[in-house]
C-alpha cells in the first residue's frame, strides 16, 4: 500500500482516548501519526507503522 502525508488511516489497536483513526503527518524512516480523537502525536518506525495500519479511511487531497 502507498501512503501519503494527510491520509487518514485506521489501526489495529485503539489509542487510550478510544480512537482508531490517525492522520499521517510525516513519512520516511519513521511515520509521524496524529490521533484524530485527542490530537496526540506519535512517531513509529516504518515497519511497525505498516504492521499497525489496517486500511486507509480517507486519501489526502494533495496526492502526488
Amino acid at each position: 500500500m502507498e501512503y501519503n502525508i494527510g491520509d487518514i488511516v485506521r489501526t489495529k489497536k485503539k489509542h487510550p482516548c478510544g480512537s482508531k483513526l490517525w492522520e499521517i503527518t510525516r513519512i520516511g524512516v519513521d511515520f509521524k501519526l496524529k490521533c484524530q480523537g485527542c490530537e496526540h502525536v506519535i512517531m513509529l518506525p516504518r515497519e511497525k507503522a505498516i504492521k499497525a495500519i489496517t486500511k486507509i479511511e480517507k486519501k489526502s487531497q494533495f496526492e502526488k
